[in-house]
C-alpha cells in the first residue's frame, strides 16, 4: 500500500484483526470490522473471506489465495464476481498435481501420501488432489486437523497408515503454526511439501506454490482500485501467475534424501 501512496495514519487507517488458529473468533472479528464501517476488508485464505462475507453483503472484500471462490459461494464467476468479493484465486488443479509429482521425484518408491487436511477448507482442493493422485498412481491417506492441538494425532495417524510422505493443506490456520507443523514432520520423519516457502524457511523440506509477497502486492492493487471507486463485483478475480519451488537441503540430508541435481537447478531457492 505504501508503494501505491498510502501511509497508515496519514491518508489511510488500517484496522488489523487476527484469529490465529481459533476459527471460532472469526464471526466476532468480522462483525467488529463491519461495525467500524470500514471501506474495504482484506481477508486472506479460507475461512476468513467466508466469515467476512457472512458479516456483510455491502462492504467490499478482497480475498487472497482462495482455493475455491465459486464453490465457496463468494463469487458468481471469475470474470465478473457480481457480489462484494473479489481478489486472487488458487483454484488450480495443476498446482496440487505438481506438488504430488515433486514428492514422487524426491522420495524413492513413494506410493502413499498423507494429506494433512483442514476439514473447514474448500472441498474442491481435496477433489483436485484425488484426481492428481490417480494420474500419478499414488494413494492418498487423508488425516484431519482443524488446529495445532490436533496436529500430533494427525501425524500419528499418518505414521500408522505407513505414509511415505506428507502434503499439508490447511490455509492460514496451518500457516500460523508452521513451526509446530514442521517440527512434527521432522519428528515423524515424513518428507513433506507445503504451499509456500515460509514453511521451508522454518525448516520444512520443500514448498511449491505462490509467492505470498506477490499475492499481497496484487491484493493491494485491488484495495487501491476499490478506494478509488471501483466496485468489487466488477473486478475480475485473478489467478496466480508466479509459482516458486524452494528446497531445504539441510532437511533433506536429515531425512536421508538425495535431491537430484536436475531438481535443484529447477528450484527458485535452495536453502543449504
Amino acid at each position: 500500500m505504501r508503494d501505491l501512496g498510502y501511509v497508515d495514519g496519514r491518508n489511510i487507517v488500517v484496522e488489523g484483526r487476527y484469529y490465529g488458529d481459533n476459527i471460532g473468533r472469526l464471526p466476532a472479528l468480522a462483525a467488529e470490522l463491519v461495525g467500524l464501517q470500514v471501506d474495504v476488508i482484506v481477508a486472506g485464505s479460507p475461512p476468513a473471506p467466508e466469515a467476512a462475507r457472512r458479516a456483510t453483503a455491502t462492504i467490499p472484500i478482497v480475498m487472497i489465495n482462495h482455493n475455491d471462490p465459486i464453490g465457496g459461494g463468494l463469487a458468481a464467476n471469475l470474470a465478473r464476481p457480481a457480489g462484494n468479493v473479489t481478489g486472487i484465486s488458487l483454484a488450480t488443479g495443476a498446482l496440487r498435481g505438481k506438488q504430488l509429482q515433486l514428492l514422487k521425484e524426491v522420495v524413492p518408491g513413494l506410493d502413499t501420501v498423507a494429506v494433512l487436511w483442514n476439514p473447514t477448507g474448500p472441498a474442491l482442493e481435496l477433489q483436485e488432489l484425488e484426481v492428481a493422485a490417480r494420474s500419478l498412481n499414488l494413494q492418498l491417506q487423508v488425516v484431519e486437523a482443524r488446529n495445532s492441538s490436533e496436529f500430533p494425532a494427525a501425524f500419528a495417524a499418518a505414521t500408522k497408515k505407513r505414509a511415505g510422505a506428507l502434503l499439508a493443506q490447511g490455509g492460514s490456520v496451518y500457516f500460523a503454526n508452521k513451526a509446530r507443523l514442521v517440527e512434527l514432520a521432522a519428528e515423524s520423519r515424513l518428507p513433506a511439501i507445503y504451499g509456500v516457502k515460509e514453511y521451508v524457511e522454518a525448516g520444512g523440506l520443500m514448498a511449491y506454490g505462490v509467492d505470498l509477497g506477490d499475492s499481497a502486492r496484487r491484493a493491494a492493487g485491488y484495495v487501491d482500485r476499490i478506494l478509488k471507486g471501483a466496485k468489487a463485483g466488477d473486478l475480475p478475480i485473478e489467478e496466480p501467475t508466479r509459482f516458486e519451488l524452494v528446497i531445504n537441503l539441510k532437511t533433506a540430508k536429515a531425512l536421508g534424501l538425495a535431491i537430484a541435481p536436475s531438481l535443484l537447478l529447477r528450484a527458485d531457492k535452495v536453502i543449504q
